[in-house]
């Protein structure tokens, strides 16, 4: 064939003609200059922005009969040769239709042969994620242990299924999106040059649809030259790409802001009509509310617009849509999107968008004026006269309750650290019982289930160790913890309240510290059994064992059978 498409006659054969991927180039450039090359690289990005041009700019730059230099000549044997293929040391390996382990197998065993025409034998291995794990593993030991005159150019859109092993043997290069103004540019160098008649919007429309691939732009330029008549214009650019013009979304968004379901059905029966993909019309609908938000909210950043071309009547629609409008009809298309994509059906969910996009109301709120501003103020200011009146005269607040008595904290903290209230815990554990205690304890992981994630972090390292019929002790592992919790009234008021749904019973939290707990326990256990002592006229000590026992597990668990 005569003909060859654009890409293929526009590929790049210097690094300056790599559009897009300036931090790889100069990093590669400079590498060249210092004689600082790697035995592999891996060349990572989206499709169509120059990873296998890249590779074989490389290779030809390091096998220049000319080197060191940073960009190839392109004019001695050796480059000629790389460029034309018939170089056999430079060897172009698909992956994907070589995935097996013999494949790989033959080509490495090749490696420890020395080049025959070049100073280097340069590998490219394009789409290297497709490889088999048993043709990694071939590669990795190779990797591992090169010779002196091979390189590995590794090229992938997906690195995530390469292996770690591999992936640290390599110096990794990500190529990003190339933006649409540079594909722009790009194109107007080829148009100019090949003598194209081509509207600027066009070009603009082809590099918005190209989605950051090079590639792509100049095989869509490629369809709509050979589309077009005399000269590309915007219509040959939308039909070639499938997009809607964007008259027909100027058309369509104004019959949503002026609520005339009539005229966005007939728009949309056109539109359809003329054989457009419903999945890539609603695509660019999203595109184009998303292109009006960022003009409302940055109108100086025009390149980042997807897919809008800022005519007047844009302007003019943009200015009558408020933000909040803009929000929920995001909201509601992205929600179609997703539901179109399970429908044999997409049309029916497209006409009911368009109905819904057509009826829905969105309240403004605006901002009151400065008389309504002062009559608030001034209302305020009259409440909490009145508040501080009530609290004055000793009547409680709509936030206290009457009915509620207003606790007095029950632990002190002071700087020596924290104070549990020793009364309160020996008055609970004269009236414990192992049944209140589990009571609480077989509702207690459904208790912190409904607290906040704040307040059920305060029980990671606490448990209840001890409880009577209204109050039970709590015994946390830090005394930090124990602090900011029963410091905390909030926590304190939900835990009773929670714990009072689930029991039946109003309990008060007593907290304590673990390193305390042991003391004021076996104070407690001491003064009891010198009580007992006295009450009965003992005159002989108890057994040893009996009173480890009660020290161990308290008096009321332990039971003397004769």
């Amino acid at each position: 064939m005569a003909y060859q498409a654009l890409y293929r006659v526009w590929r790049p054969q210097q690094f300056i003609d790599v559009v897009g991927q300036e931090h790889v180039t100069k990093t590669l450039q400079n590498a060249l200059l210092q004689q600082k090359i790697s035995h592999a690289y891996l060349f990572n990005g989206p499709r169509g922005t120059g990873k296998t041009s890249a590779a074989k700019i490389l290779a030809k730059a390091v096998n220049c009969e000319r080197a060191p230099i940073s960009e190839p000549c392109n004019e001695c044997a050796s480059c000629k040769g790389i460029t034309n293929g018939t170089i056999s040391d430079v060897l172009e390996f698909d992956a994907a239709s070589n995935s097996r382990v013999e494949e790989m197998r033959d080509v490495l065993d090749k490696v420890k042969f020395a080049p025959t025409a070049v100073n280097y034998k340069v590998y490219i291995i394009d789409e290297v994620h497709m490889l088999s794990i048993s043709a990694f593993n071939a590669l990795l030991k190779t990797l591992e242990e090169p010779p002196k005159h091979v390189i590995f150019i590794l090229a992938t859109t997906e690195p995530h299924k390469i292996p770690l092993t591999i992936i640290s043997r390599c110096q990794r290069f990500d190529f990003r999106r190339i933006t649409a103004q540079s594909i722009v540019n790009r194109m107007k160098l080829i148009v100019d040059e090949t003598g194209v008649n081509c509207d600027d919007d066009a070009l603009k429309l082809i590099a918005r649809a190209a989605e950051g691939g090079m590639r792509d732009a100049l095989s869509l330029l490629d369809q709509a030259i050979s589309f077009s008549q005399d000269r590309v214009t915007v219509e040959d650019a939308l039909t070639v790409t499938g997009s809607v013009s964007q008259g027909f979304l100027n058309k369509l968004a104004k019959a949503v802001e002026e609520k005339n379901v009539a005229q966005g059905l007939e728009a949309l029966d056109e539109l359809l009509f003329h054989g457009k993909d419903p999945s890539r019309f609603i695509e660019d609908f999203i595109l184009y509310y998303r292109d009006m938000l960022l003009y409302k909210t940055a109108p100086n950043l025009e390149e980042s617009l997807e897919r809008v071309l800022l005519d007047e009547e844009f302007r003019q629609i943009a200015e009558s849509v408020p933000y909040g409008q803009i929000y929920h009809l995001i909201e509601l298309l992205n929600k179609t999107q997703q539901d179109m994509r399970w429908t044999n059906h997409p049309r029916i969910f497209l006409e009911v968008a368009i109905v819904k996009l057509c009826q829905t109301e969105v309240k403004h709120t605006e901002a009151p004026a400065s008389g309504q501003v002062s009559q608030l103020l001034t209302k305020i200011e009259r409440l909490e006269q009145e508040l501080q009146q009530l609290k004055a005269s000793g009547i409680p607040s709509a936030q206290e309750p009457a009915s509620v008595p207003q606790q007095k904290p029950s632990q002190r903290t002071s700087r020596k650290g924290f104070q549990p209230a020793v009364g309160r815990i020996n008055e609970v554990l004269k009236n414990a019982t192992k049944n209140d205690l589990n009571k609480i304890k077989s509702v207690w992981a459904e208790m912190r289930g409904r607290l906040m994630k704040s307040h059920a972090a305060l029980l990671n390292e606490a448990e209840p160790v001890a409880a009577s019929s209204n109050a039970f002790i709590l015994k946390f592992k830090h005394e930090i913890h124990c602090q900011m919790a029963i410091d905390n009234h909030r926590f304190i008021e939900t835990v009773t309240q929670v714990l009072q749904e689930l029991t039946g019973n109003q309990l008060q939290v007593l907290g304590v510290p673990e390193d305390q707990w042991g003391t004021i326990r076996e104070s407690f256990l001491s003064s009891q059994h010198k009580d007992e002592g006295e009450s009965l006229g003992a005159t002989s000590e108890e057994e040893p064992h009996i009173t480890e026992a009660k020290n161990l597990f308290g008096a009321d668990f332990v039971e003397i059978v004769d």
